[in-house]
Order: structure tokens, then C-alpha cells, then sequence
């Protein structure tokens, strides 16, 4: 069955928010041996779309032809700063609440999310969108739960996710929820990008914003990163720093809003995080928490699905999908 997607794009709307999904959905249909995905740009005239970087990409059919298309099976509404002045259209949104009942996954990406709550299409829905709009969508349309530091979000069959390349993330979550994980992991790594993030993910890279707030501790940081597997007891970072493991402790609530220890267990799960994927060792879990000092096996799956959001079997079975199926391409060709 192919699957009828369209999105909606829009003048000053962002570009890869259009390029971004358009393309997981056109890697699909380029990886499998028939298409899967009917891809449509919608827009308020068929032609080019002048996107906010100057741009344009080009609609081949307008809002009001939206019905025309049924059976849609998804209508995703792209993000960027023209969304603004599209949801004060009231003809925008009134087509939108007459398509909706018949489209079986609606949603939008970064702040296209303005537009379906302006719409009335998000009531009662956690939702989420870039971080930089969250707080403003929140104030505006109360009757949304915005997640504002979520990847993405499904509530109520409404699909919201945060900005640009989360778009992507979204939309790989799609494509697995219809065809499964092994073509979701094709998709992604034809794509080069990082093999379907759990949406509850954080939008932020917690170690960078640290290192970038750190103040005098950044010099220890850096030694830290440098090789995360050495034993630095508290006693041993504070002689690092020439200050005492109390006042070591105070500049990391300080600067950093957290413990010694928590920081490099942190950097330490992000090393096994990057172990799970090197194909050539496939360590066991007991392997790599000891590698990483880590405690067990079992302290290391309970802190790796706290922080990550999956388990590390789950995380490692995605990339080896994946990876086999890039290897089978390969060798193909030869």
C-alpha cells in the first residue's frame, strides 16, 4: 500500500523542514523495491515557494485542493518565521480543521506547531516545538502541554517535533511505525544521520552546554574528556584543580548545576553509548561497563535507558540493522 503524504509549505517557511522529511520519506521509496510514499507540496498557490533562506521550492497544489487527495495518510506542516503570519489567515485554518478528521496522522514540525494550535487542532495535546518558541507557545495556547525539551511528540494522533533536523527524526519514526525499524536504520544511515533518536530525547547536548558554562572548571573538563576511563576519584580531579574536593564540589553545583561524579558518569555513558556501535567488537555489557567504569551490566542498562531513553540493546539492534543492510548494498555494487 503506498501512503499518501503531503506537506504544507509556506512563504518565509524553513527550508529544511520541507527538504528534511521530504527526503526520509523519498529514501524510503528509494530503498525499497516498490514506492511506499505518494509525496505532495502543498501551498496557497501551486508554483514556487520562496522559503526563508532564499530558496524556493515548489507546490504543485493548493490548500483548497487538499481534499482532492484523499486518502491522505499524513499532513505535516513545516516550520519558520512566515508560519506567524499564516496562522492569522482564517481561511488557512479553516481548511486545516475541515482536512483533519479525514487524515490519519496530522502533525508539524518545529514551529509549524503555531498554526495547528491556532487552527484549534492541539487542544489537549503535549506537544513540542523548538525550544527558542516553546515558552510562547505555551502562554499563547494554554490549552496545549508543551514539552519544550522534547525531540518530538505524538498525543491524541498529533505529531509535533522541535526544530530542523528533528523534522528528520520525526519522520524516521514515521517510516518505522509503517514499515518497520530495519527500514527506518536504512533510511538513516543512507542519510547519514543519528539512527532514529527517541523522541523524549533532549533537543540539547547536555555535556556541550556544560563545557560551554563551565567557568575555571573548564580546563579540568577537558582532561576529563580526554579519556573518561582513568580513575578520577574526587580526591584526584580537586589535586587537578590545586583545591579542595569541598570546593571542587561548590564550583560544580556552581557553574555546572551537578556533582563531580554525575559529570563523569555522563561522559562515561556517552563512550559506551559510541562502544555499542563499533561492529567490530560487540562488547558485551558487562565488558563495556567495566571499560568504562560503570559498575555492572545491570548499572549500566538502568543508567543508559535514564539517560538515553532506550535500552542499549535496543539502541545497539537499530545500528546493526542498519549497518547489515548498508553491507548487503555494498557488496552488491561489487
Amino acid at each position: 500500500m503506498t501512503r499518501h503524504i503531503a506537506l504544507i509549505a509556506y512563504p518565509d517557511c524553513q527550508l529544511l523542514d520541507v527538504s528534511g522529511p521530504w527526503q526520509v520519506f523519498a529514501s524510503a521509496n528509494a530503498l525499497s523495491p516498490h514506492p511506499l510514499y505518494q509525496l505532495t507540496l502543498v501551498a496557497d498557490a501551486v508554483g514556487p515557494v520562496a522559503t526563508n533562506s532564499g530558496l524556493a521550492v515548489h507546490a504543485t497544489h493548493t490548500y483548497h485542493q487538499l481534499k482532492r487527495l484523499m486518502p491522505l495518510d499524513t499532513l505535516l506542516v513545516a516550520g519558520g518565521s512566515g508560519v506567524m503570519q499564516q496562522r492569522d489567515i482564517a481561511e488557512v485554518k479553516q481548511v486545516l480543521r475541515d482536512i483533519a478528521p479525514m487524515v490519519r496522522r496530522l502533525g508539524s514540525i518545529c514551529s509549524g506547531a503555531f498554526l495547528l494550535a491556532a487552527a484549534g487542532l492541539l487542544d489537549g495535546c503535549r506537544v513540542t516545538t523548538h525550544w527558542r518558541h516553546a515558552e510562547q507557545l505555551a502562554e499563547e495556547y494554554p490549552a496545549l502541554s508543551v514539552e519544550p525539551d522534547a525531540l518530538y511528540s505524538e498525543s491524541n494522533g498529533r505529531y509535533t517535533s522541535a526544530g530542523i533536523t528533528a523534522g528528520i527524526d520525526l519522520a524516521l519514526s514515521l517510516v518505522e511505525a509503517d514499515h518497520g525499524a530495519e527500514l527506518a536504520g536504512r533510511v538513516a544511515r543512507e542519510l547519514v544521520v543519528f539512527l532514529h533518536r527517541p523522541g523524549g530525547q533532549s533537543q540539547f547536548s547536555e555535556i556541550l552546554r556544560r563545557q560551554l558554562a563551565a567557568g575555571p572548571l573548564r580546563r579540568l573538563l577537558d582532561q576529563l574528556h580526554a579519556d573518561p576511563s582513568v580513575d578520577h576519584g574526587l580526591e584526584s580531579m580537586a589535586d587537578l584543580m590545586a583545591v579542595s574536593p569541598r570546593h571542587l564540589s561548590r564550583l560544580f553545583r556552581r557553574y555546572l548545576n551537578t556533582t563531580p561524579g554525575a559529570y563523569l558518569t555522563q561522559l562515561r555513558l556517552e563512550q559506551a553509548r559510541l562502544a555499542l556501535l563499533n561492529e567490530r567488537e560487540q562488547l558485551s555489557l558487562e565488558r563495556l561497563a567495566q571499560r568504562w567504569r560503570l559498575g555492572g551490566a545491570e548499572q549500566l542498562r538502568r543508567q543508559f535507558q535514564r539517560y538515553y531513553g532506550v535500552s542499549p540493546s535496543v539502541y545497539r539492534q537499530r545500528f546493526a540493522t542498519s549497518h547489515a543492510a548498508s553491507a548487503q548494498e555494498s557488496a552488491s555494487c561489487l
